[in-house]
């Protein structure tokens, strides 16, 4: 549940930069935005590889 939580942190945290580039064209907010996408996609494979243990873990 930890690293869920970390997804919705990085989440709630880029929305100002992801308003930043899509209305104000702020080419900076973008490359942060493009950062913290990468750093959500990681989180998200750690958590699916987690998922998959647990799951193969109870059978």
């Amino acid at each position: 549940m930890e690293k869920f939580s970390k997804v919705k942190e990085l989440l709630a945290s880029i929305e100002a930069d992801a308003e930043k580039f899509y209305n104000a064209g702020n080419n900076a907010a973008g490359t942060r935005v493009r950062k913290a996408m990468q750093d959500l996609k990681v989180l998200a494979q750690e958590i699916r590889t987690e998922v998959t243990d647990k799951k193969n873990a109870a059978k």
